[in-house]
């Protein structure tokens, strides 16, 4: 029978990885993970940029909504004259620099205000319903979004459209960045930072927005938490210095829902001057020196596995296979060491005995089981000393080489302070003051819908006030539930989910945290409807909205950004990008404390150093006067571990401790292998055939494996059957007492 298992495939599998382990530690460790502009610095700013490209898309799909849902509630009623539409959005939405309504049967203007919109760039006749944003640039050549929205006065359709400067919302950039936002042409519509406006620059962001226009959506990083595409180029060198781009365009991925800026073709592109890092991180020496140890190791510790378990091993099954046999002329050679020690002198003990030149030991025998039957493998007997003592110290010398690897890694752990570049906390700082300004931005422009709402809903019409409701529901999944109240707060129309928001609450007019306990934060904001020709308070009517918390969660949810927090002005956890429990305490300790340490509405950045987890940290707090949600007192607070930031520093520690780990693996896979499938189940034949020698005829030894220890113990069950003929009584009739060939054996025979 062909062998298949055994010991011959773990004792070969162990040196060969081990030496595949040996060339990556070569290539791992000794190559250099620097490429003249740190990953991190990199990854940084095309993260920023894309932060942009979100707040930019979101800015401008706001806007489309916006004036589509206000076209929604003015159509069909001709009671609002068309300057009447523009001073209520006026009132309301304050970030269209100019608004005008047009007939589309004539084409004539019907009424406009702001500044003057740029209709003679556009043919109005060719737009289809609702039309996408549109990018134009009037007579003194500056870029305007122009964003649309049809509706039907009576048999009338006119259009009303918006014109609102091109810039990038609540970005924040510091004192050495480059913000630029480019077209599908590469020409850039506006820029800030320093450098901006140069040859240099306007090179650099246009051959981004190339980049990011040949890419397509199947080459999008939606993995990575960002729907289009982006990543980063380095500028060629100037002296010490080198110039870092990231670009992310405006757009969306095939998965995603298609969004009204998506067709704008604009990309966002940041750029930042670093220093320019030569020194390599790789130690060829060092990894030349730890893979020769490993192939030493590897080879010393096969070649005695050889010699202790294989050779012993090959031999007893050759000489138990001659034995069951019947060859019993040779003496049996007898390993010198452990298990094979002990099988090998049984054997020998059963030829003589099955010569008639000896009888079975007097060593105490356990008495067999009930059914007279052991499965070997499965058995436990007394522990001695063997092969499972040179296997521990086989494996004790293959750990000492990750554990040198592991203590090689402590002794260069870099500083943070040290390599932890001050670009890298200013960028944490930046990326969460955006997140806090559209968290802000977020929850204002909801109250700016519940406003528009106040003006145009008639709770005396329960049904129309429900559609409109409804309709503002699905536009903007902010919402949990939207309600219209009464002085008293008496809900009189609802939509959405169950209102959790106090009755006393429902009628102060703001953003308010309704709550500071409980399984879920409460966030509503109220808008006052005043009722024309009542003068009580009980006229009044107020239109509530809550909060969704998944719509801030999904704010804080930025890909290279860390664990985000968002906290309220008792610093309790409202959401977090990363599981949270309502109003409890931020995880970190030094983080916490840099919360209670911010006081003004500025921001700050600190490297949090420690001994096990060094990070970089930014708290944001809502720094706009301008806006309701300013009231709340929020922050949003970020913490990223350095370690895994993308430092070449780090990298090179990343990589010393995966080649550290795979030699353990290997070690311990390899020698687990061989002790569970050869040396476990031979302790155990070692047993059985010590209690066969001593005289236990009726326990049946019985093979698991169809293995070199398999053929060991099918060989003993052979010689038991052999013995128990022997030591069978005299039968009936027999002169000498001898057993007749007829006489059977007192066990089942051996099963394979």
């Amino acid at each position: 029978m062909a062998v298949l298992g055994g010991v011959r495939p773990p004792l070969a599998a162990l040196p060969v990885l081990l030496a595949l382990v040996a060339g990556l530690t070569v290539f791992a460790v000794g190559s250099d993970a620097e490429r003249g502009v740190p990953e991190a610095v990199l990854s940084s700013q095309q993260h920023m940029a894309e932060d942009g490209a979100v707040a930019l898309q979101g800015a401008v799909d706001q806007s489309v909504t916006d004036l589509r849902a206000a076209a929604a509630d003015f159509g069909g009623s001709t009671s609002v004259p068309a300057d009447g539409m523009l001073t209520r959005l006026d009132r309301t939405y304050r970030k269209w620099r100019g608004t005008a309504v047009v007939d589309l049967s004539t084409g004539r203007l019907l009424a406009s205000q702001g500044e003057a919109v740029p209709l003679g760039k556009v043919d109005l006749r060719e737009l289809p319903a609702n039309p996408p944003p549109r990018l134009v640039r009037d007579d003194s050549g500056v870029t305007r979004l122009l964003v649309f929205a049809t509706l039907s006065q009576g048999s009338r359709q006119e259009l009303l459209v918006a014109s609102q400067s091109l810039k990038l919302p609540g970005i924040s950039v510091g004192r050495n960045h480059t913000l630029n936002l480019v077209d599908r042409d590469g020409a850039t519509l506006t820029s800030t930072g320093p450098g901006s406006g140069t040859d240099r620059a306007k090179a650099l962001a246009g051959a981004a927005a190339r980049e990011a226009q040949r890419k397509g959506p199947s080459d999008t990083a939606a993995a990575g938490g960002f729907d289009g595409p982006s990543g980063s180029l380095v500028g060629a060198a100037d002296g010490n210095t080198r110039t870092a781009v990231g670009y992310a365009g405006v757009a969306r991925g095939l998965a995603a829902k298609e969004s009204p800026s998506s067709g704008l073709g604009l990309t966002v592109v940041t750029t930042v001057r670093t220093e320019r890092h030569g020194a390599g991180t790789g130690d060829l020496r060092l990894a030349l020196l730890a893979a020769a140890v490993l192939l030493a190791l590897a080879a010393g510790v096969t070649a005695v596995l050889h010699v202790v378990v294989q050779r012993p091993v090959l031999r007893l099954r050759r000489e138990a296979q001659r034995l069951g046999s019947g060859d019993l002329a040779a003496p049996v050679h007898v390993p010198r060491f452990g298990e094979p020690a002990r099988v090998g002198a049984a054997l020998e003990a059963l030829r003589l005995q099955l010569r008639g030149k000896g009888g079975p030991s007097q060593e105490t025998v356990a008495q067999p089981p009930a059914k007279g039957r052991v499965l070997l493998g499965s058995g436990k007997g007394r522990h001695r000393l063997g092969l499972r003592t040179v296997l521990v110290v086989c494996a004790f010398a293959l750990l000492a080489w990750p554990a040198s690897m592991l203590l090689t890694l402590g002794s260069t752990w870099p500083h943070p302070a040290a390599v932890v570049p001050r670009l890298i906390t200013e960028d944490q700082r930046q990326r969460t003051e955006t997140t806090a300004d559209r968290v802000r931005r977020g929850i204002n422009d909801g109250y700016a819908d519940l406003a528009h709402l106040a003006n145009v809903i008639d709770a005396s019409r329960p049904e129309e006030a429900r559609k409109i409701l409804d309709r503002s529901l699905e536009q903007h999944g902010r919402y949990q539930s939207l309600y219209v109240v009464d002085g008293a707060g008496e809900i009189l129309v609802r939509a959405g989910g169950e209102p959790r928001t106090p009755k006393k609450v429902r009628i102060r007019p703001g953003v308010m945290q309704t709550n500071t306990s409980g399984k879920e934060p409460v966030l509503a904001a109220v808008a006052s409807q005043p009722v024309e020709g009542a003068s009580a308070r009980s006229g009044r009517r107020y239109v509530v909205g809550e909060f969704k918390v998944q719509y801030l969660v999904g704010i804080l949810s930025r890909p290279g950004l860390g664990s985000v927090w968002l906290v309220d002005s008792a610093h309790r956890v409202i959401a977090s990008n990363k599981g949270f429990v309502a109003f409890g305490r931020v995880s970190d300790g030094r983080l916490r404390a840099q919360l209670e340490a911010v006081r003004t509405t500025k921001g700050s950045a600190e490297l949090l150093l420690g001994w096990r987890n060094p990070a970089v940290a930014a708290v944001a707090p809502f720094n706009d006067k301008l806006g309701v949600a300013s009231a709340l007192g929020w922050k949003v607070a970020s913490i990223r571990p350095v370690f895994w930031i993308g430092l070449p520093e780090y990298e090179a520690q990343r990589r010393i401790m995966l080649v550290g780990l795979l030699g353990t693996t290997t070690g311990a896979l390899c020698l687990g292998w061989l002790y569970l499938v050869v040396i476990r189940p031979l302790r155990e034949i070692a047993q059985g055939a010590k209690a066969l020698a001593a005289g236990d005829r009726r326990t049946v030894l019985y093979p698991r494996y169809h293995d070199e220890v398999g053929s060991v113990a099918r060989s003993l069950e052979l010689i038991r059957q052999r013995l128990s003929r022997t030591d069978a009584p005299p039968a009936p009739g027999s002169p000498d007492g001898a057993p007749t060939p007829s006489t059977s054996p007192s066990g089942p025979g051996p099963r394979s």
